[in-house]
């Protein structure tokens, strides 16, 4: 660059200078406004699960605010975070944990790592590092003989996992639960965070309504957006459906890094205390009979994964994670390797977002681990792999009632919703690298329409929120630079 073009350059901050309120802005009550950040998730009904990239777009969150513990709106006016709605409750299965492993004989270390909600689509990719590195050097700092992880959302587990890989200590994973469905009174239906994602388009466009009862006012979009606001999260766990964190921990749980049924007991659950009572057993077993997590990470069990998450309509977001997952172990795994087991494995599972129900209604029936027994005896998963109770996987599965008869959630093999996984491999101009996408069967083989491109989420936002985006047209929405650096943090709205 020439010397003389210097000046001309525009400073920027040497930091991600997020947008928010001017100060001094004065607030309804004539007050100043304290809330300069925090009313990106407070205000308006945009997207009531998700944090704003800009103003204009006022993207919300009040969902999982309300499930953290926030009482009312007016609370909200001013937010300060200590911890999503996943988080809340692991701080007290650690104790359990703790006083279990400490009835063992064993001195029960406890520490934390961050952690970021997903609701807020901003720097969440990066936590997943962010959190294998913390464990990593706590681990190997404080020279801990073993480890007993408790995470609850998207990027929490497969950080774990990958600490796990590198400190390479007798480990298992206590998945922090799932959350309960939660219930609107006036579309009368239950709904979890992702009703509230769809809505926002339905208020945006004026079509959120509410049959009203006999002699009740007639309800407005607002007030079906604030009930869906107040009722989608009840209380603590990760996203109730089969999105990232339901996915991650059903395919470690076929991976044998966790105890059986880890990842369909709910968050607040009498089995899920059981089950951090039991991993001060299992952790010393693991210890007594040098079981390391890298024995566990093997080829074939990263093939459970994938088998796992074809089966039950697991999230894309999980082929970022298993791909590095296994680099981390050193275990050879590719795209193709993806697509291999995509066409072997029929897509059974009627869970959100594709289907009808969440994991609450799959433990209703008997939980992943029936789910697990089905597919081992069908030969589609391997149940000779080790686990972390010094079992192999079909051995921790004898116990497990089949799945009822009369149950509708798993459909039987012989009659998938689709004869192959959902998950499919894109290669071409368009994708060099390859590309992901996931196609449950109800999309049609063939789409002939228009395409409409934003630079970047926000701008799409936009446009939907002013009903830029005609109803009913024939249209690809395609959101561009939204990646790793982009994002920041590749999210996945």
């Amino acid at each position: 660059m020439e010397p003389s073009n210097y000046e001309d350059i525009p400073d920027k901050p040497r930091y991600l200078d997020f947008p928010c309120l001017e100060a001094g802005t004065t607030a309804a009550d004539g007050k100043q406004a304290l809330n300069r950040w925090s009313t990106t998730i407070t205000r308006g009904h945009d997207f009531p699960g998700a944090q704003s990239q800009h103003m204009d777009q006022v993207l919300t969150r009040k969902a999982m605010l309300y499930a953290a513990g926030v009482p009312n709106r007016e609370m909200m006016k001013t937010a300060p975070h200590s911890g999503g709605k996943e988080i809340h409750a692991i701080h007290d299965l650690g104790k359990i944990v703790k006083d279990a492993v400490q009835k063992q004989g064993m001195l029960g270390w406890q520490f934390n790592t961050i952690g970021v909600s997903d609701g807020s689509m901003r720097f969440s990719l990066q936590t997943r590092e962010i959190i294998a590195d913390s464990i990593e050097t706590v681990t190997c700092a404080q020279h801990h003989d073993a480890n007993i992880s408790i995470p609850g959302c998207d990027k929490n587990m497969p950080g774990v996992i990958m600490a796990a890989a590198r400190h390479n200590r007798p480990f298992l994973m206590i998945y922090g639960g799932t959350i309960k469905k939660g219930f609107s009174k006036l579309l009368d239906k239950h709904i979890n965070i992702s009703t509230c994602y769809e809505a926002a388009g339905a208020f945006n466009y004026n079509r959120l309504h509410a049959a009203a009862g006999a002699g009740e006012p007639g309800r407005t979009p607002s007030d079906v957006m604030e009930d869906l606001e107040q009722h989608a999260c009840p209380g603590v766990g990760a996203c109730g459906g089969m999105y990232t964190a339901n996915t991650m921990s059903t395919a470690i749980e076929a991976m044998g890094l966790c105890l059986p049924g880890s990842s369909s007991n709910p968050a607040v659950s009498p089995a899920k205390a059981r089950e951090c009572e039991k991993a001060a057993d299992a952790i010393k077993i693991c210890m007594e009979k040098n079981i390391r997590p890298r024995d566990l990470m093997t080829t074939e069990s990263f093939e459970n994964a994938l088998v796992v998450t074809m089966a039950l309509g697991g999230s894309t977001n999980g082929v970022l994670h298993f791909l590095a997952m296994a680099g981390t172990a050193e275990v050879p795994l590719t795209l193709d390797d993806i697509q291999r087991v995509s066409n072997k494995v029929p897509f059974i599972a009627d869970l959100a977002p594709s289907g009808k129900f969440f994991m609450e209604d799959l433990y209703n029936i008997g939980g992943t681990p029936s789910v697990l027994k089905l597919l081992v005896a069908a030969g589609l998963l391997n149940g000779s792999i080790p686990t972390v109770t010094g079992k192999t996987l079909a051995e921790n599965l004898e116990p497990f009632p089949s799945l009822p008869q009369d149950q509708v959630i798993i459909r039987p093999l012989s009659n998938p919703i689709k004869q192959t996984g959902h998950l499919q491999i894109l290669r071409g101009n368009l994708s060099p690298g390859g590309a992901v996408a996931k196609i449950t069967g109800k999309e049609g083989l063939v789409f002939t329409g228009k395409a409409r491109v934003f630079d970047k989420e926000f701008a799409l936002d936009a446009a939907l929120n002013k009903g830029q985006i005609p109803h009913g047209e024939n249209l690809v929405l395609i959101v561009r630079y939204e990646g790793p650096k982009g994002g920041p943090a590749c999210p996945s709205n």
